[in-house]
């Protein structure tokens, strides 16, 4: 997420609160001669980034937060005047909305809409592909911190955000890179279909900014 922006000559920090991530970036940031700032930590912990950013990437993250409306509330005490915010996500009915693809049984990690089954029969399935407890922790958490695109809109207005752009994919951008795939954007009149949008959007871009 960073690369593109240190190709422009930006200043960049990356925050994570998995150790092992920093460690990663930081030996590719060796590696490539590059130059930012990484630090492993909790978001919620920090206090020395204040004021500090005029654009702020949250891509991937949100779904696995439990307290979204304060997580948001605390990201904008980090940006600058004027500041922005750029989040993406996958809404949590789509296919792989549960991020089942983590799983090491091939029959669970390609069970497209497989996380929607209530929880004793996710559990339960999930068992039976002999799916290790960590992995089946980590599922459980996602089913609990799910993130559809009507509780998002839910939760920036109650931490005060306005919404800039909005664009919904039916082929998630990054899709291409993975897969071959090009990105395609989601119908307009799907788009607009509350609940039902969500099946079919593999990938939600919002740019919004704190009233």
């Amino acid at each position: 997420n960073l690369v593109p922006f240190i190709k422009r000559g930006c200043q960049v920090t990356g925050v994570d609160i998995a150790a092992i991530r920093i460690e990663q970036a930081k030996a590719m940031f060796e590696k490539n001669g590059w130059k930012g700032t990484l630090i492993a930590e909790d978001i919620f912990k920090l206090k020395e980034l204040t004021n500090s950013f005029d654009l702020i990437i949250i891509h991937d993250v949100i779904e696995h937060i439990d307290n979204k409306e304060e997580f948001l509330k605390k990201v904008s005490l980090y940006l600058k005047p004027n500041g922005l915010v750029f989040i993406g996500f996958p809404a949590w009915q789509m296919p792989f909305g549960g991020h089942q693809q983590i799983c090491s049984s091939r029959l669970a990690s390609n069970f497209p809409y497989l996380h929607l089954l209530p929880k004793s029969l996710y559990v339960s399935f999930l068992k039976c592909c002999s799916e290790q407890e960590a992995t089946i922790n980590e599922l459980l958490s996602i089913k609990q911190t799910k993130c559809s695109i009507e509780r998002f809109l839910k939760t920036v207005k109650k931490a005060n955000y306005s919404i800039l752009v909005q664009q919904l994919y039916f082929i998630n951008p990054h899709y291409e890179v993975k897969f071959g795939l090009k990105p395609r954007k989601l119908s307009t009149l799907i788009g607009k279909i509350p609940f039902l949008r969500n099946f079919f959007c593999t990938s939600c871009f919002y740019l919004i900014k704190p009233e």
